[in-house]
């Protein structure tokens, strides 16, 4: 691998292990975000941190390499939790697992994630072989606890991750309750994209002199992407070089950027455009820079007609005739996605910006619009009769062209002499048959699979679930962006106001045992004695089960399908 462009800060400069060093290098990743920036040498300095940073800042990083670092430096008895990182949903503790698991690389620490929806005998089996860290949601964290089967009594580090966020769904007790288990004498770190009074209460009674760490996110001109038409594509990560393809064919771009976050997917996309026949040039930090000024020389010049680049590579670019850009992933801040599509547009021009979203990264796409205050068309990939209509009116616009400059007198005398036994609008026919077939590779490669659903979680104001007045419950939510209305059932749940319960206790119990995003809910009505949520039909059996298996504001309650049309007892 070529050496590091020097004027490029890295990983070592915060003071981190060289194994964690070597470990993120090997990732791709080539600089520290604002946030790992400020955040890092804090926690790696013993202080406790109050955070402030939105979703896809780089927080994950931020907190967990300075708690793998210490548990390296500092020891302590193998097999019991000493760093436990507490989420607010399932989908987000897979997420900081996977990503603890890669830090964690030579380390022989086992990470260990625990949330709902998961069999709790499994959990159980990998706490009890012995867990050095643990990601958990508070729903089956207090579950474990109250088994037995998890002790904080050991932790040294603590991390609320989106506390904020925990609190809305209706975890504060489950918090409370958590906190109260973990040792004095501990570092603390809370994350949260706002620092609201609640979040300020818990830093006060929990944190001790913390340091703040601020990432303010940018301010958006009015009428700064103007120009650009802006697309996402919903493609899971198996078949997101394949849909690549088939973006960049139909879309035909007179110049791209495709922006990766890491340098080996730079590498891995670039050699596999080059083997599909595109010209597709590398640039990231891990090249020097003449090597880049070659890669930039051949993409302005345009005898390189893709750029497959680094965020950090790309930056100062300004090159006016680039008609699209892609994002080969979701960008990891609404910042940066702004920076990268408006390399397009530039000079009054027109502009394309694609996004490929794996169905996992719907949130992160949230964000951007919030931040943009712009609709993100959410299209469906082109199929392989859209690919041949285009190369069937690209054929067309060449046609006419050549038509228009009359260079086809030579084979004017073929034409003729086929005229004798056919029909000229035949014979024109099957030359562009001809033509057509000529310019495919081969078979169509199979089509990837039917785009995800992605729901919209409406404006930024939006009231969060909890703050909603309850309204009577439907069978079928309400047509919500494009296509048909999702069918919806209906839950019925044993208790209600006179037992305290309120939708945000109903939304994050449901959630937090089940994974399924808050936004996917339907409407909440409370009665004094029984409460019934709107829940996805087909998620209503794998919901039924979880709430069973779980207690409600500490309770066990009844949980049951509802049928609004049964006759009353």
């Amino acid at each position: 691998m070529a050496p590091k462009d020097p004027e490029t800060p890295g990983f070592s400069s915060l003071g981190l292990t060289a194994s964690l060093v070597s470990a993120v290098t090997a990732l791709g990743y080539e600089e520290p975000t604002p946030i790992q920036r400020e955040a890092i040498p804090l926690l790696l300095a013993g202080k406790d941190v109050l955070g402030q940073a939105g979703t896809g800042t780089g927080k994950t990083a931020a907190f967990v390499l300075p708690m793998l670092h210490r548990l390296a430096k500092e020891g302590g008895k193998r097999g019991t939790t000493r760093g436990f990182i507490l989420v607010p949903t399932r989908e987000l503790a897979m997420q900081v697992a996977e990503a603890t698991h890669k830090y964690a690389k030579g380390q022989n620490l086992n990470i260990v994630p625990v949330y709902g929806g998961a069999p709790m005998d499994l959990q159980i089996r990998s706490l009890r072989r012995g867990a050095d860290v643990v990601v958990a949601t508070p729903g089956r964290a207090i579950d474990h606890l109250k088994r037995g089967t998890l002790s904080l009594a050991n932790v040294q580090v603590l991390v609320l991750d989106e506390a904020d966020e925990m609190l809305d769904m209706g975890f504060a007790d489950d918090l409370e309750a958590i906190l109260e288990q973990t040792p004095e004498e501990k570092q603390t770190a809370l994350f949260a994209a706002t620092f609201a009074k609640r979040i300020q209460a818990i830093a006060a009674k929990h944190l001790t002199d913390p340091a703040r760490v601020t990432i303010a996110a940018e301010k958006q001109a009015v009428g700064k992407l103007p120009k650009i038409r802006q697309t996402a594509y919903v493609v899971s990560r198996p078949q997101k070089m394949q849909a690549l393809d088939r973006i960049l064919e139909y879309e035909d771009p007179q110049s791209a950027i495709v922006f990766c976050r890491t340098r080996l997917e730079v590498e891995e996309v670039t050699e596999t455009l080059q083997a599909h026949g595109y010209g597709a040039q590398a640039i990231h930090g891990g090249m020097l820079q003449k090597q880049r000024d070659r890669v930039m020389g051949l993409f302005r010049s345009q005898k390189a007609d893709i750029l497959v680049a680094t965020d950090v590579a790309a930056r100062g670019l300004d090159i006016e005739h680039v008609s699209h850009v892609v994002n080969f992933d979701v960008p990891l801040s609404p910042e940066v996605y702004v920076h990268r599509i408006g390399r397009t547009g530039r000079a009054g021009r027109e502009g394309v910006a694609i996004t490929i979203v794996d169905p996992r990264q719907s949130r992160l796409m949230r964000n951007i619009e919030s931040l943009t205050r712009q609709r993100v068309e959410i299209a469906a990939l082109p199929t392989i009769a859209d690919l041949r209509a285009r190369r069937v009116t690209a054929t067309v616009e060449a046609l006419r062209a050549t038509l228009g400059k009359g260079e086809f007198k030579e084979l004017r005398a073929v034409v003729e002499t086929l005229a004798q036994d056919f029909d000229v609008v035949d014979i024109a026919a099957a030359a562009l048959a001809m033509l057509d077939d000529s310019g495919r590779s081969g078979a169509p490669a199979p089509a990837p699979e039917e785009p995800a659903r992605y729901e919209r979680a409406g404006s930024s104001d939006r009231p969060q679930r909890g703050d909603r007045p309850e309204r009577a419950p439907r069978g079928e939510r309400p047509e919500r962006g494009r296509g048909r209305p999702e069918p919806f059932g209906i839950l019925r749940i044993g208790a209600g106001a006179n037992a305290g319960l309120r939708p945000g206790d109903l939304v994050g119990a449901i959630s937090g045992e089940t994974g399924l995003e808050s936004s996917l809910l339907g409407r909440i009505k409370i009665d004094d004695e029984e409460s019934y949520v709107e829940v996805p039909e087909s998620k209503m059996r794998d919901i039924i089960a979880a709430l069973r298996a779980t207690k409600i504001r500490g309770q066990k309650v009844q949980v049951a399908a509802f049928d609004p049309t049964a006759p009353r007892r």
